[in-house]
């Protein structure tokens, strides 16, 4: 989780330009390592469609491929996790279905959310977030900015909670240097990569910046 190809991970999306495929290539070809697909309202035949297509291409490229919300989809298919937000399934519930060899990440926006899922069941790594308002995700938590973060990681560690913390919610290339400061894990983009004039190359310079940049 903590490795430098795993300190980002790609959440996918679509535009008039790309598709969900589309977004899941262009991360992969970056040199993402780490790609979730989100299809939001999605019918279930498209979206195991578009589940097998991307977990065939992660698989090219050595990639983790973490499915969004859908349990039963993560495990039909062996994708390697899935994410699960505040108001999927809770994660005992989805452990006990997959299993200790899948990876379950699940969404916190306070010290309190972090602390009521200690208190049910761990997860693999917290995606904590927004950062700042976007336009990929409805009905979003208060955005934390950098204080916030500071603050859930300062509280974390104070509590002796040793999981990786992933930011995410409008992040762009430039706040990566702070972020880290805070002492998170990593960070989920989606949007400032698609929208990015050349994605690749968006891809490969975040990925830099999170390799080079060391607190």
């Amino acid at each position: 989780m903590t490795a430098n190809n795993h300190k980002l991970q790609f959440i996918t999306h679509h535009t008039e330009r790309y598709s969900y495929l589309d977004s899941a290539r262009i991360a992969l070809e970056g040199g993402c390592r780490w790609v979730q697909l989100r299809m939001k309202d999605a019918e279930e035949v498209l979206m195991e469609e578009t589940a097998i297509a991307v977990q065939r291409m992660c698989r090219e490229y050595g990639a983790t491929f973490i499915i969004d919300d859908n349990v039963a989809l993560a495990k039909r298919i062996g994708a390697d996790g899935v994410h699960l937000g505040k108001h999927d399934m809770p994660i005992a519930t989805a452990r006990e279905i997959l299993g200790d060899g899948y990876i379950i990440g699940a969404t916190v926006n306070t010290f309190e959310d972090v602390l009521h899922h200690m208190e049910a069941a761990v997860p693999d790594y917290f995606g904590c977030g927004p950062f700042r308002e976007t336009a990929t995700k409805r009905n979003l938590s208060p955005r934390l900015g950098v204080d916030g973060y500071r603050d859930i990681i300062h509280k974390m560690r104070g509590s002796g909670i040793d999981i990786p913390v992933v930011a995410i919610g409008g992040i762009r290339k430039e706040d990566i240097p702070l972020l880290l400061e805070c002492g998170i894990s990593g960070i989920a983009l989606s949007g400032s990569i698609l929208n990015a004039q050349d994605p690749v190359a968006e891809t490969q310079e975040v990925l830099t910046a999170l390799k080079t940049t060391t607190y």
